[in-house]
Order: C-alpha cells, then structure tokens, then sequence
C-alpha cells in the first residue's frame, strides 16, 4: 500500500513539473496542479476503476446492466425536476416530474424505463447549470482528486446536488456507500468507449479540458454555441500541436466530457449529453 502511494505521489510531482509550451488557456489558471491531479487520477483509474469496470461489463448480462443504469438515471430525474423550476423551465419540470413518478411505479422503483417509451426523454439538469442560468461564472478549470474535471461554480454546484439526489437521506451508512459504489462502477462502465479516443490525442489533459469545458458550456446555454466547436472527430483530427494546447473553447481542436471520472457524480459528444464527462477517470460521485 505505501508503495503504491508512493508512486502515484510520483506521478503527481511529474505532473507539477510539466507545462506544454505556448500561451496558457486563460480557462485553466491553476493548469500545473491540475495536470497534476490528472495524473494521479488517471492512475487510480488504471489501477483499479478501469479493471473492476472490464470485469463488470464482461460478466454481467446486458439486460442487468441496463436496468442498473435505469435506476440510477430515475434517482437523477429527482434532481433534474428540481433544477429545471429553478431554471423557469416549467413544461419540462413536469415532463420530468411524470418521468419520474411513472418509472417509480410502473417501472418498479426505475428498473424498467416506460416513460421513454411515452414520449418522456431524459433530461440532464442539475445545479452547476442552475447557476450558470443565474449568471454566474464558471470561474477556473479544477481537476478534483477522484471527481475528476470540474469549475469553481460547478463544484459549488456538486455540493448543492446531494440536497436532490435521494440517497443522500438514507441513514444507513453502509447501504449508501454499496449504493454510490455501484452507481460509479455503471458510470465508468458507461465510459469504457471513450478510453480510446482520449488516449489517441495528443495530449490526453488537454483532449479532456476542452472537451468537458465544451460540454459544460453546451449544457448551460441548452446548446446555443458553435456546435463545430463541439465535434470531437474533428477535434482528434486537427490535434493541437504543443504551441496551440491552450486554444480557447471555440476553436476547431477543441472536442466536445469526458469522465472524469470513478467515486462521486458523467463524455464528449456532438448532442446535448445525458451523462457527466471525464477522463480516463478516477471515480466521481453521483449528485
């Protein structure tokens, strides 16, 4: 155990000690302890999120897999209903306040995924994006140590997302720790895809940057940005060399979130997501 602690600490310091060459992303202020944290996520996720993930997929039937994701998607909605009043969005509060009352009941506590199949899609609404509507800026990029990318108002909004999210008012400590454990091993599980993509970009730290920072920004404004600035193909395509690594968000070498990662809240993509960004992640919690 020490070791391993030691070599991810090792890990870190390299990370601390390597800057890309060029102009600093105004976006990432703070770019050396977040390269650093990055690395030490990212090593956490090799060791043990990205393994236990592989071995969840590959003996656990598809059909299980989906209805765990159902379930924790219905646990989501709660939040999402909540956000979408704050946001003044009304109609789709109750469209997803049906969503989750119906899943609840018919589809036995969200095992089972009916309102889809009435016409009532799954919405992604949470705090950060509250706040982001209220005109609060995002602030700088921050890795979190095992939550993976975020900003300052983003993880002001993490906090106020456990207020919404259900599991928060069980009392019994050990069933909501197994809960959240499984929630986070269907959230890296959900990510395996992207692995491949992010490791074929130049540079890994920067790939997830852009790529959550696009999406975040996608999300806030309910997709009114450039939407070419949001293709991740292209984004892999035209990779930055070292001198362009900080260009800023609109730019063609920046992707759409990836994520972040395994412990405690979800990847790049040309559409609004439904589910939180990382990076080769280290584990994030879910609300």
């Amino acid at each position: 155990m020490q070791k391993a602690f030691l070599a991810l600490a090792a890990l870190m310091l390299a990370g601390c000690a390597t800057l890309p060459s060029g102009k600093p992303d105004p976006r990432d202020p703070l770019e050396r302890f977040n390269r650093s944290m990055f690395a030490f996520n990212d090593a956490l996720d090799k060791a043990v999120a990205k393994p236990v993930a592989k071995a969840y997929v590959k003996v656990t039937p598809r059909f299980v897999r989906t209805g765990v994701s159902n379930v924790f998607n219905n646990l989501n909605t709660l939040g999402t209903a909540v956000n979408d009043v704050l946001q003044g969005k009304m109609k789709q509060a109750g469209r997803d306040s049906a969503r989750f009352l119906m899943n609840s009941t018919l589809g036995l506590a969200g095992l089972f995924d009916p309102a889809t199949a009435a016409g009532l899609e799954l919405n992604d609404e949470d705090f950060g994006q509250t706040f982001g509507k209220w005109g609060m800026k995002p602030g700088p990029y921050l890795m979190l140590p095992l939550l993976g990318p975020s900003t300052f108002r983003d993880s002001f909004g993490k906090l106020a997302d456990q207020f919404t999210y259900p599991l928060y008012y069980l009392e019994d400590d050990s069933t909501r720790l197994i809960i959240r454990g499984v929630s986070l091993l269907d959230m890296r599980a959900d990510l395996l895809d992207l692995d491949e993509q992010i490791d074929q970009s130049y540079d890994r730290y920067a790939f997830v940057r852009n790529a959550w920072l696009s999406r975040r920004e996608f999300q806030v404004t309910d997709g009114a940005v450039d939407e070419s600035s949001l293709d991740l193909e292209e984004g892999m395509e035209q990779e930055p060399a070292p001198d362009t690594l900080s260009a800023p968000a609109g730019d063609a070498s920046t992707p759409e979130s990836a994520p972040g990662t395994p412990a405690g809240e979800p990847a790049p993509q040309t559409s609004p997501p439904q589910a939180e960004p990382t990076q080769s992640p280290a584990p994030t919690s879910p609300r």
